[in-house]
């Protein structure tokens, strides 16, 4: 299993999205997200991975319902938070994202699947942030819990 977690940033009726560079999904548009590291606090990893994917700090402000989604290997769970911008600073690395721009929803829904990275789920997550389906981020206790 692996838990992805990333931010869907709002702005003027826009989403800050990247253009990935990976080889599997070259030049389609994602929402900034990424893996939850071992030990990591999903709410650490959503604001990590928004950094370093734009460079912009954030704070989150809600969650939207969980996504699934599986291939022939594994089953991924992709949390979404919802997210204001702090700092913006657009810059990211060019080995994994080719480009940061701030997308109208509406062109992002009128994407095609070659396009926009994880369609379905992808749609689902814009439908469920204008239904206001956006949930208290604090549903993620962060308490970490290990074993001795």
């Amino acid at each position: 299993m692996v838990v992805i977690a990333g931010c869907i940033i709002k702005r003027d009726n826009k989403i800050l999205m990247v253009k990935e560079a990976q080889k599997k999904c070259y030049g389609q548009w994602n929402f900034p997200a990424g893996h939850v590291d071992e030990f990591e606090k999903i709410t650490d990893a959503a604001i990590r991975e928004v950094f370093e994917e734009t460079g912009c700090k954030v704070k989150l402000t809600g969650v939207l319902p969980i996504a699934t989604m599986n291939n022939k290997e594994e089953t991924y769970f992709h949390v979404r938070f919802t997210a204001e911008i702090l700092e913006e600073n657009i810059k990211f690395d060019t080995e994994e994202i080719l480009d940061v721009q701030w997308k109208d929803i509406e062109e992002i829904k009128n994407m095609t699947d070659k396009e926009l990275r994880g369609y379905d789920n992808s749609i689902d997550f814009i439908k469920a942030l204008e239904e206001n389906k956006v949930y208290p981020v604090e549903v993620f206790s962060d308490k970490l819990y290990i074993r001795k």
